[in-house]
C-alpha cells in the first residue's frame, strides 16, 4: 500500500496528548477518526514520530500514513483539513518511501518552552506565567549541565527497569525576547516529562532557590525532587522531527508570533 508523510500542527489543550487512549479525546484518535471518513476502510496505518503529553502542543509533529488510495498528497491533506477540528491542521502530506516510519527513522526532535514574564490574556495557553524575577545568565548558565548523554532518571516517571532513561541532550539554548524566555531543547528522543521537568528545574536556578551544583546531584543520583518542579504543559512545543539529511538549524524565535499576538509578549 502507498505511504504518505503528514506534517501536523496542533493546539493541544483540549487534548489529552497525541497517543489514542479509552475514553479521552487525543490528536492521534482525531486523526484515526477523520482518516475512517476519508478513505471509507478501517484498513489503515497512522503512526507519529512520538507521544506528547496533555496539554502539550506540536508546531510540526510528523506522522505516516499507509493506505489503498489513488488520491494525490494534496487532495488528501485539503480532505483531512476538512475533516479535523480546527485546533488540529494538516500542514503538508508527501509521498514517502514503503519502509518509512515515522518513529523509528527520526534522529532527534526539537522542543521549544515558553516562559512570560508578565501576565498576558491571550497567550495564557501558550506561555508559563512566571511572577518571580528570573536570573536568565544563571539559567543559561545551569542549562549546559544537561548536554551529552546523561541518566535522566531523576527527571522522568518512567521505569528505567522497564525503559532506559538515558537521552543524548545535542543542544539547549535559552533567549531572551520581549517579555518571554525561550528554552529550546534538541534530544536523540525524550522520556516521559523530562522537558517540562528539565525547565522547572531551570527556573528554580533562575528563581535563585536552588544552587546550579544540585543538578550534577540529580544527574548522578536517583532522585524524586525534580518533580515538584515540573513545568506546567502550555508553554511546550513539539518544534520540529529530524531525520538523516535533514538536520537544519533554525533560529530560536517565539511561537507564539504564530498567533498573532503581539510580539513583545
Amino acid at each position: 500500500m502507498p505511504r504518505f508523510k503528514l506534517y501536523i500542527e496542533y493546539e493541544g489543550t483540549r487534548y489529552s496528548g497525541w497517543q489514542v487512549q479509552k475514553n479521552a479525546r487525543t490528536v492521534h484518535g482525531e486523526l484515526i477518526g477523520a482518516c475512517k471518513n476519508i478513505f471509507k476502510t478501517d484498513k489503515f496505518e497512522v503512526q507519529g514520530s512520538g507521544r506528547t503529553d496533555a496539554g502539550v502542543h506540536a508546531l510540526c509533529q510528523v506522522a505516516h500514513l499507509e493506505v489503498k488510495t489513488m488520491l494525490a498528497p494534496e487532495i488528501i491533506r485539503m480532505k483531512f483539513n476538512d475533516e479535523l477540528p480546527a485546533d488540529i491542521n494538516i500542514l503538508d502530506v508527501e509521498k514517502a518511501s514503503p519502509n518509512f516510519h515515522a518513529r523509528h527513522d527520526a534522529v532527534s526532535r526539537s522542543y521549544v518552552y515558553q516562559i512570560s514574564r508578565r501576565r498576558t490574556a491571550f497567550g495564557k495557553r501558550y506561555v508559563w506565567w512566571i511572577k518571580d524575577r528570573l536570573n536568565f545568565s544563571q539559567m543559561e548558565k545551569a542549562s549546559k549541565l544537561f548536554l551529552g548523554m546523561k541518566n535522566f532518571q531523576s527527571f522522568t516517571e518512567d521505569d528505567p527497569e522497564e525503559k532506559s532513561t538515558k537521552v543524548l541532550i545535542e543542544n539547549i539554548e535559552l533567549k531572551e525576547e520581549g517579555d518571554l524566555i525561550l528554552i529550546r531543547i534538541v534530544g536523540s528522543h525524550f522520556i516521559w516529562k523530562l522537558v517540562r521537568r528539565v525547565v522547572g528545574v531551570l527556573v528554580e536556578v533562575g528563581r535563585g532557590k536552588m544552587q546550579i551544583s544540585k543538578i550534577e546531584e540529580f544527574i548522578h543520583t536517583k532522585s524524586n525532587e525534580p518533580a515538584k518542579f515540573t513545568a506546567p504543559p502550555s508553554g511546550l512545543f513539539l518544534e520540529k522531527v529530524f531525520y538523516k539529511n535533514d538536520l537544519s538549524a533554525r533560529k530560536l524565535e517565539s511561537t507564539i508570533r504564530i498567533y498573532s499576538f503581539r510580539n513583545n509578549l
